[in-house]
């Protein structure tokens, strides 16, 4: 936009040069809370709660056997009593807005990705569970997909997957076509590139401990000895996949089969360099529901900004001035 501007003459008034890779934004160093209803009130807030007084107050003379006035007229003491419940509820959502706890819902399903980030960062994840931002497109990604529909085109096994929903999509960091297209060639010259897998992008369901866990499985191969073997295609340049990642896909695969989890072998494919790994032990079903179910205690957690979580919830609040 700058250039076209300076193309047609015009002046650009105020450039900023785009911030560092990895640099924080300031504005979340800043309190964002706004206490409402306002210190002060609005004039309709003062005559709302002065006619709830009153209300109550008539309603206590009644039970006392004062005098004061008579309502014979149920409906209307059915409808007051309404407005009663009414303005206890805005007092209480006043004062909740006004609190130091912000108390959001955990989504109805987990990534085995957003698993892994309970796990390591519960406060970011609550953090972000707060104040959802969305991602910002960028190259890596777009190749990333374009490499997982390159394999799913190599063993024609095509499908409208969500790009998403594609489980190598945050880790891609392949910047253009030249490096996408080495990226193809050593996958072609690894064990992987002639052998046609069983199933590809295979979606899941698993429950643990009461949580929905989904994913996709990148590869799904049968071994000759009657077993399974499940790929996860890695294209970033460090070998820092998560086990836990793979110990859900062989839970989730072993289950949708119907066979014993010792059946089926998980391991991480790391195409730039063409090397196999394979985590020295996976943890089971009963291993990973106590891990979530310690993730989920509200026992857990106690962050600068996280106040906890639970099956159903989790709460974040600012950071106290000592830490």
């Amino acid at each position: 936009v700058a250039e076209l501007l300076r193309e047609r003459g015009d002046t650009v008034e105020r450039w900023l040069d785009p911030p560092p890779r990895g640099a924080t934004n300031p504005l979340l160093e800043l309190d964002q809370r706004v206490p409402w209803p306002r210190p002060g009130g609005a004039e309709e807030l003062r005559r709302r709660l002065e006619a709830a007084d009153r209300v109550r107050a008539a309603g206590i003379e009644l039970a006392e056997g004062r005098d004061g006035p008579v309502i014979s007229d149920l409906a209307v003491l059915a409808r007051v009593q309404e407005w009663d419940d009414e303005l206890d509820r805005l007092v209480q959502e006043a004062y909740a807005g006004r609190g130091d706890v912000v108390t959001v819902p955990l989504p109805s399903s987990l990534s085995a990705t957003a698993l892994a980030r309970l796990r390591d960062d519960p406060d970011g994840f609550a953090a972000d569970l707060a104040r959802p931002m969305p991602r910002q497109p960028t190259p890596a990604a777009r190749f990333g997909t374009r490499f997982h529909t390159w394999v799913e085109s190599r063993f024609g096994q095509l499908q409208l997957v969500d790009p998403d929903e594609l489980p190598g999509r945050a880790d891609a960091e392949i910047e253009d076509d030249a490096e996408l297209a080495e990226l193809i060639e050593n996958f072609t010259a690894g064990p992987f590139g002639s052998r046609a897998p069983e199933r590809l992008e295979a979606p899941f369901a698993l429950v643990l401990d009461g949580q929905v866990v989904r994913g996709r499985i990148d590869a799904i191969y049968r071994e000759p000895d009657g077993g399974w073997l499940l790929v996860d295609w890695k294209t970033n340049r460090a070998q820092t996949a998560d086990p836990l990642q793979l110990a859900v896909y062989r839970l989730a695969w072993a289950e949708l089969q119907g066979v014993p989890v010792e059946q089926v072998d998980a391991v991480f494919h790391y195409v730039r360099t063409g090397d196999t790994v394979r985590p020295e032990s996976l943890p089971d079903r009963d291993e990973l529901a106590r891990l979530l179910a310690l993730l989920m205690s509200p026992r857990v957690g106690w962050c600068p900004r996280l106040h906890a979580i639970s099956t159903s919830s989790c709460s974040v609040r600012p950071a106290s001035p000592d830490g």
